[in-house]
Parts: structure tokens; C-alpha cells; sequence
């Protein structure tokens, strides 16, 4: 092919390499596999420039999914849970996967099924953002599971100011008291007398 696209034909490759160092530009071969190869007058180092510019552009509309893991014992402690649900949360609103793991030591290996419980009390407190991607399974003395979030999850929520500041405190209407119900146990208490 020629440097504007049109079809020059089969031309011996003394030719070839006259007719573009005429034109100042490069020979560059495209289909070497091809009967006889395909070759093409074109200026290679803006081909690469443009190459790299189109793969940059589809870099940026890729969309990468991070996988997290956070790790549980079987005899997790109530609040412990609650603060690696929190991260969990987390992980899953900022749209990322997450692997939970459950890691069992000694003896705990006999009751898997306390590893068991724990994640299927994740997924029922988290079943409304999250689906499970990847059932538990033993693999080894640890049991893998993974989470992705929901497709039906709702927007992302805006990031809230950590303390707002006096100018925002007084913009706010200020609160109603509520009505205080009357204490039916208690007996009113009496003014005192005031002395002159």
C-alpha cells in the first residue's frame, strides 16, 4: 500500500524501498504471513506515537476491580466482627471484591463449622450490598470466601465533612424540645417560700 492507502500491487522490494525513501517515510511490513507478504509506505514513528496514544485512551476506560482480604478467627469477639464488617463495608461501597478468610490453628481445624457460621452471618448482614462471588472452601487451615458487590446496590454516598464548622452550626434550625411527659411515680416538686 502506498502512504495515502491506495493499492500499489505487487512490486519487487528494490521497488518498494525506492518509492519511500522518495517519499521520506518507512517500509513497513504488516502481514508477513500473507502470500506474497503485505508491506506499507507509511512515517513509523508516528504510527507508534498514535498506537501508544489509542492504548492510553483505552487504559483509561478500563475499569480495574480491586480484591481486599480480611481475615476472622472462629472465636472472633462480638465487637472485633462488627469492626471487620465496618471494613468490609467499606471495601464493597468503594466497589472493590473481597476475599474473607477464616484462619483455624490446632484444634480449631475439628470444627470448621464455627469458620462456617461466621461467614454465613456476613453474608446475611451484608446481603443487601453484597453477593458472594465465590463460596467458602477449605484450603488448608484457612476457609476462603468471595464477596463482590451487588448490582442493585445504591449510589456511592458523598463524602460528608468530618466536622462542620461554626458558620454551618448556626445555619442548622435549631431543634425542638420534646415534650416532657409527666412523671406519674414522682411527686411535683413545691416552690420555696422566699424570704424578705
Amino acid at each position: 500500500m502506498g502512504a495515502d492507502g491506495q493499492q500499489i500491487g505487487i512490486v519487487p522490494i528494490s521497488d518498494a524501498l525506492a518509492r519511500a525513501r522518495d517519499l521520506d517515510l518507512d517500509l513497513v511490513e504488516v502481514a508477513p504471513q500473507a502470500q506474497p507478504p503485505v508491506a506499507r509506505i507509511m512515517d513509523y514513528g508516528k504510527y507508534k506515537y498514535e498506537r501508544d496514544i489509542r492504548q492510553k485512551e483505552a487504559r483509561k476506560k478500563q475499569t480495574r476491580v480491586d480484591v481486599k482480604e480480611i481475615k476472622f478467627r472462629p472465636k472472633i469477639d462480638p465487637h472485633d466482627y462488627a469492626t471487620k464488617k465496618g471494613h468490609v463495608v467499606r471495601f464493597l461501597t468503594a466497589g472493590a471484591r473481597v476475599k474473607v478468610t477464616i484462619m483455624f490453628r490446632g484444634r480449631e481445624m475439628a470444627h470448621t463449622e464455627l469458620g462456617r457460621r461466621i461467614l454465613d452471618r456476613l453474608v446475611a448482614d451484608l446481603s443487601e450490598i453484597a453477593q458472594v462471588d465465590s463460596f467458602p472452601k477449605l484450603d488448608g487451615r484457612n476457609m476462603v470466601m468471595v464477596m463482590a458487590p451487588s448490582k442493585r446496590q445504591a449510589p456511592k454516598p458523598q463524602q460528608a465533612a468530618a466536622a462542620p464548622g461554626p458558620r454551618a452550626r448556626s445555619e442548622r434550625p435549631p431543634e425542638a424540645p420534646a415534650p416532657a411527659e409527666p412523671a406519674a411515680a414522682e411527686p411535683a416538686l413545691q416552690p420555696e417560700p422566699q424570704q424578705t
